[in-house]
C-alpha cells in the first residue's frame, strides 16, 4: 500500500493541526524526531515520497525530523520498542497489529482523498463483477494491507467467494502485483484506488482501458503513532 499523491495530504495534515509548539517551554522536548512509514524499505524512496509530507510534519511540530526506513510494519514494531524510532505512519491495520505489540501513542490521523480498494480488469475481460472472479487469479499486494490485502478481499466476500478456494490469489507487492497485471499474466488486480490512478497516470491510459469491477467505501483513515518512551509532557504537547 503507497502512500503517494502527498500534495493534497499533506495539505489536509497541516489544515488538520491548528496549533504548533514553536514557544515550547519543555526541557525535555527532543531536539529532532525519527519518523518512519511502515510500507516504504528505501531512504531514497521515502525521500521521494514523503519529503513534503516530512517537511509538513516538522513545521507542525517545530521539531526537527529525520527519516528512519524500516523493512515492514513488524519490523517499525521492533523500532518502536528498541526506542529507534519516535513517529510512525501507519495503515490502519498495521496500526492495530503494532498497538497489540506496543504502548505507543495514537497522536493523530491522517485522511486520504480517495481512500478505498479496488478491483480492476483488463477492458477485453469478460469479467464485469467480483463474482466472475470464480476459478480466476487475482493479484494482491502485501498481506495485512488495508487497501492492498483486506479490502479487496471483504469485496470478493461480499460477492460470495471464498477467497481461500473459490479463486487464487497472488500477493506480489505493490509493484510486482500491477506489472502482473499489466502483462496480462493475472485476470485482475486488487489495491488501492491510489495506487490504481497511479498505474493509469504512469501508462498513459484512462479507465477505460483497466476499467474498475468493484470497490469498498472509504477506508479508515491512517495513523501517525508516537513511541511512549518520550517525554510525557512532550507527548501531550504533540498531541495538542
Amino acid at each position: 500500500m503507497k502512500r503517494r499523491n502527498f500534495i493534497g495530504y499533506t495539505l489536509l495534515f497541516i489544515t488538520s493541526c491548528s496549533a504548533t509548539t514553536n514557544n515550547s517551554k519543555i526541557e525535555n522536548k527532543p531536539e529532532k524526531l525519527r519518523f518512519a512509514v511502515t510500507d516504504v524499505v528505501e531512504e531514497r524512496k521515502l525521500k521521494r515520497d514523503y519529503e513534503a509530507f516530512r517537511a509538513a510534519l516538522e513545521e507542525v511540530l517545530a521539531t526537527k525530523i529525520e527519516f528512519f526506513p524500516v523493512e515492514s510494519f513488524a519490523m517499525a514494531a521492533a523500532a518502536l520498542q528498541l526506542n529507534q524510532v519516535d513517529l510512525l505512519l501507519a495503515g490502519p491495520s498495521e496500526y492495530v497489529v503494532i498497538n497489540s505489540r506496543t504502548n505507543a501513542i495514537p497522536l493523530v490521523a491522517v485522511t486520504r482523498p480517495n481512500y478505498r480498494a479496488v478491483i480492476a480488469v483488463p477492458a477485453d475481460s469478460p469479467i464485469k463483477s467480483a463474482a466472475q472472479l470464480k476459478g480466476k487469479t487475482l493479484a494482491l499486494s502485501d498481506i495485512g494491507s488495508t487497501s492492498g490485502h483486506l479490502g479487496p478481499t471483504k469485496l470478493l466476500m461480499e460477492a460470495g467467494l471464498d477467497p481461500q478456494s473459490d479463486l487464487k490469489i497472488m500477493m506480489l507487492g505493490d509493484d510486482g502485483s500491477l506489472e502482473n497485471f499489466k502483462q496480462g499474466k493475472v485476470d485482475a488486480w486488487g489495491g488501492s484506488a491510489l495506487d490504481y490512478q497511479n498505474f493509469l497516470d504512469t501508462e498513459g491510459v484512462s479507465e477505460n482501458n483497466f476499467p474498475i469491477v468493484a470497490k469498498t467505501d472509504l477506508l479508515p483513515s491512517d495513523v501517525i503513532i508516537i513511541s511512549n518512551k518520550l517525554d510525557s509532557q512532550a507527548i501531550e504537547e504533540y498531541k495538542n
